[in-house]
């Protein structure tokens, strides 16, 4: 395990991640999309390193520094039966030598592959919280229960989005401007909001096109918080580049230009999106090009969040891509 110590001003750090990640050219995807060849890159934050990698490692490197600085010995936090967040908290107890507890929404049907089996995997106990109550409740009730057996647990939040943890993704956007000075567009999924608000935090709201995926009521305002929370500064909802039209149904369903996009990416750059957060990003990126929000001409960033595990967790998008073996 490494932490790195701190100073008065930099909360502790602990080490997760292999960095920096790729920069990689799409040029056949970005013809296909019809912006020139050299427009469009791919910020492979789904190369991350550990646990089946993805952009939660970034922000658990800032909270499990707190948390180890606090004298932590379980990480709890609460996601989505499928939650990326869930299984990457997981890893990172595992490569620190912490318990884990995962307070998960109960959702009828939902596959116990995926994320989920990797959950188990990495040792997590799963919590799941009742029908109709919030997870968070229920999280809070798991810290106390631990308290009580004299453990000291320490609290995760949704999705790692804090201001602490979106600090992650400031680094990462100082990362991406040493290796594209010239960025123009950064398109990412908008979930919990802390990968987003730390993009905005250091490259301005103009740069950051964030795709709503479901997760949160109020994207806007949750990203503004969350960057103020940050920088310290206002930052106004409607200053926020955000779509909102790639939600479809709900965040766990899966929409016909969402999987258009998924086969588009596999099958002209050999690159892997979920149906949920990634995959929502990149059909957000065609409509973002197809209504002239992003232009040809322009160095365009696709952070590619992660997420593999749970393509395998969405029986819809699996059935989908299994019958395109068969012709169907």
């Amino acid at each position: 395990m490494t932490t790195t110590p701190s100073d008065e001003s930099t909360p502790p750090r602990a080490r997760l991640g292999s960095w920096p990640t790729p920069l990689e050219p799409a040029p056949r995807l970005a013809r296909a999309l019809g912006l020139g060849a050299g427009d469009l890159w791919v910020k492979r934050d789904d190369l991350t390193g550990l646990g089946g990698g993805g952009n939660k490692i970034r922000k658990l490197e800032w909270t499990c520094g707190a948390a180890l600085a606090e004298g932590a010995t379980t990480l709890v936090t609460t996601g989505a039966p499928q939650s990326n967040h869930a299984r990457l908290t997981a890893a990172a107890g595992a490569r620190l030598g912490l318990r884990v507890v995962l307070v998960l929404a109960r959702a009828a049907g939902s596959s116990a592959s995926g994320n989920l089996a990797l959950d188990g995997l990495f040792g997590a106990t799963v919590v799941w919280a009742g029908d109709g109550e919030p997870p968070e409740s229920r999280a809070r009730q798991v810290v106390e229960e631990l308290r009580r057996r004299g453990e000291v647990p320490a609290l995760i939040p949704f999705g790692g989005s804090s201001a602490l943890g979106a600090r992650g993704y400031v680094e990462c956007a100082r990362e991406l401007l040493g290796q594209a000075p010239d960025v123009a567009n950064v398109v990412v999924a908008l979930g919990s909001g802390g990968t987003m608000a730390g993009l905005v935090a250091e490259l301005g709201g103009g740069r950051v096109l964030g795709v709503h995926c479901g997760a949160v009521a109020d994207p806007a305002r949750t990203v503004s918080d969350l960057t103020a929370a940050l920088t310290g500064r206002p930052c106004a909802p409607q200053a926020l580049r955000i779509r909102l039209d790639q939600v479809g149904d709900g965040y766990g369903t899966l929409t016909e230009p969402v999987m258009s996009a998924l086969t588009l990416a596999a099958r002209t750059e050999g690159i892997v999106l979920d149906p949920i957060y990634t995959g929502r990003a990149m059909a957000g990126l065609v409509a973002a090009v197809e209504d002239g929000d992003i232009t040809a001409g322009q160095r365009t960033v696709f952070l590619h969040t992660g997420g593999l595990p749970g393509l395998f967790g969405h029986p819809t998008t699996l059935a989908r891509a299994e019958a395109a073996l068969l012709g169907e």
